[in-house]
């Protein structure tokens, strides 16, 4: 009767021994530490070479367990259910397992993941079952107590990404952290995000040095905050200048005018600003200090540099106004030149062949006629059409035709994302730009993230590097991996068992380029199987994009995120980005953490008492 069941297992069980022959020498390459880890990753790689569906469903309807909550331990989860047809069949179940060797191998799995986890995370605030991580605004820099606000709501651990700022600033947002640390009284470690090769639009040519001070209005159309002038005076270097009081609405627009102007107003004085658009704007002075002066206005303003406004027929003109990024309007059936020219272009005009330049030349090269090539997270899409003859002077370049973008058209500028799906590409995973950052973080981080590891040499070469920068620096820093590419989720339990080489290691799932590589109805799945795999690997996982999105940047959430983040709960840390609501949205998934502690481990749910069905 469970004579099918029995040798499907026995099949099973029976390829473990091949798959660990075959990646022993892996195993013995790999900190001790992660060596029962590394072994039990092998037997999860040869377990899910299976499809168990049919298998899953013929053990349930016997009553046995249906390998869910396998990854702890592989083999003893195998026997188990071995040694319960066993016991169906009037066999002797021990000559497969007992319970106190299956329960000491879970145990002992579920141990190594925890203790791996609060090495490279930090330890989860009492009553929570994960972490919470957030990425500091730029702002962080200048504002000690905004870190020390978000350490109060519960941020975990603190996240710097290099693509921004410089080690001037990560040093001041660093000593931060620290202070918030003694604050609070609990440890908060610090990820550094290496910025990784470039897959980015070229520069698209700047604008006029034009500004906006914006009024805030209400559905009807009402106006509920003024638009805002900050005014401070100049000869001072832009970097110093005095940051405008927290007002509501949007942000004021802050510009630089002479100083005995500037020391001559008062509140009440009535402000005449000329707007870019041939119109007059008054605004009137509601607050001076010796920072500067606050001034509002009832109307919307485009406000040029070199601007002369009066105030009392005394006259000044206000400087420190940027040149505004320029935009391209990208259309379905558009004609994109993607060239390896990184010189500045200017927006062509309606109909015209946009010209845009590619940051990694490789690419381009690389690109034939067909392939798909995604812009901005994938929201426009197109296909090559054309490719440059080889040995051209003017190769290399594809012509690509805009297939699929918003109605009405979508803007596309300078330092967007470039995705080709599918395409590998040679290029290394860490650049010299990389290299620097992982010496500064060596000495100052916990953690770092490298990003686009696709290949296990990228990892090798990510280890090997922060070997070297720890070994000057003496401290011990662990290594966090980028999941983020279509080549790197199919070589997973490679990437893995190279990490492993190293003590601290953990994987961050990042999905916002897997959905843009692999398609968005992959994040149904592909997130599950990388944190799967990862648990039996005993590798923590942080979960990253879009968590908490609205609520973040909206201080609303909607209902489908709390669903997202209820799910993120899997993971050992979960990772929000920058908002005006951040804090608000820490709040939130903290009290998701405690909630969901309660009733998930991992994939397993757990089946608490509920009150409201007695």
């Amino acid at each position: 009767m469970y004579s099918d069941l029995t040798s499907e297992l026995d099949s099973i069980l029976g390829d473990l021994a091949p798959g660990r022959a075959r990646r022993a020498r892996d195993v013995e390459r790999v900190d001790p530490t992660h060596r029962e880890g590394a072994r039990n990753l092998v037997d999860y790689a040869s377990l899910r070479r299976h499809d168990l569906r049919d298998l899953q469903d013929r053990l349930l309807d016997v009553g046995v367990s249906p390998l869910v909550g396998c990854e702890d331990a592989v083999e003893a989860a195998l026997r188990a259910a071995r040694a319960a047809l066993a016991a169906l069949e009037g066999q002797r179940p021990s000559r497969f397992a007992d319970r106190r060797t299956t329960a000491e191998a879970r145990a002992a799995g579920d141990a190594a993941l925890a203790t791996h986890a609060e090495a490279l995370l930090g330890a989860p605030r009492p009553g929570r079952s994960g972490r919470v991580m957030v990425t500091l605004p730029s702002s962080a820099a200048d504002d000690p107590g905004l870190v020390l606000g978000l350490a109060e709501r519960g941020m975990g651990l603190a996240r710097i990404n290099c693509a921004h700022d410089d080690p001037a600033r990560w040093e001041a947002m660093i000593a931060g952290v620290r202070a918030a640390e003694r604050a609070v009284g609990r440890r908060i470690p610090i990820s550094m995000d290496l910025a990784g090769p470039k897959l980015r639009t070229g520069p698209v040519a700047l604008g006029a040095p034009v500004g906006r001070a914006r009024v805030t209005r209400e559905p009807g159309g009402g106006v509920v905050e003024p638009a805002r002038l900050w005014f401070t005076r100049d000869g001072i270097d832009p970097a110093g200048a005095p940051t405008p009081p927290p007002t509501r609405g949007r942000p004021p627009l802050c510009v630089r005018v002479d100083p005995r102007w500037l020391a001559a107003r008062t509140p009440g004085d009535v402000i005449e600003v000329p707007d870019a658009r041939r119109l007059r704007r008054r605004f009137t002075v509601v607050s001076v200090d010796a920072a500067g002066v606050l001034a509002e206005g009832d109307r919307n303003a485009w406000v040029r540099d070199g601007t002369l406004i009066d105030c009392d027929f005394e006259r000044t003109r206000v400087r420190g106004i940027p040149a505004v990024p320029q935009r391209i309007r990208v259309h379905t059936g558009d004609r994109i030149l993607l060239t390896v020219d990184m010189e500045p272009v200017d927006p062509p005009r309606s109909g015209a062949e946009i010209r845009l330049g590619c940051a990694l030349p490789a690419v381009v090269e690389a690109l034939t006629v067909g392939d798909r090539v995604l812009f901005d997270d994938g929201v426009i899409s197109a296909e090559v059409i054309e490719t440059a003859t080889p040995g051209a002077t003017d190769a290399p370049w594809v012509r690509l035709e805009v297939v699929r973008c918003r109605e009405g058209g979508r803007w596309l500028g300078s330092e967007k994302g470039i995705n080709v799906p599918g395409l590998e590409v040679d290029t290394p995973a860490l650049t010299e730009e990389d290299c620097r950052s992982l010496r500064f973080a060596s000495r100052h981080a916990d953690l770092v993230a490298v990003s686009f590891v696709r290949t296990r040499r990228d990892v090798a070469d990510a280890v090997e590097a922060l070997a070297a920068a720890v070994s000057e620096s003496g401290r011990e820093v662990g290594l966090l991996l980028k999941i983020e590419t279509r080549q790197a989720y199919r070589s997973l339990p490679d990437l893995l068992l190279e990490a492993m080489r190293h003590d601290r290691i953990g994987v961050m799932i990042a999905r916002g380029d897997l959905a843009v590589e692999m398609g968005f109805e992959s994040l149904s799945e592909v997130p599950r199987n990388i944190t799967l795999m990862c648990q039996a690997a005993r590798v923590p996982v942080v979960l990253a994009t879009q968590v908490l999105e609205s609520l973040a940047k909206t201080g609303i959430p909607s209902r489908a995120e709390i669903s997202d983040a209820g799910s993120a709960q899997r993971s050992e840390c979960v990772m929000l980005n920058k908002g005006p609501y951040v804090a608000e949205a820490i709040e939130t998934l903290d009290a998701i953490h405690s909630r969901m502690g309660r009733i998930q481990r991992k994939a397993l749910p757990l089946m608490r008492h509920v009150d409201s069905w007695d």
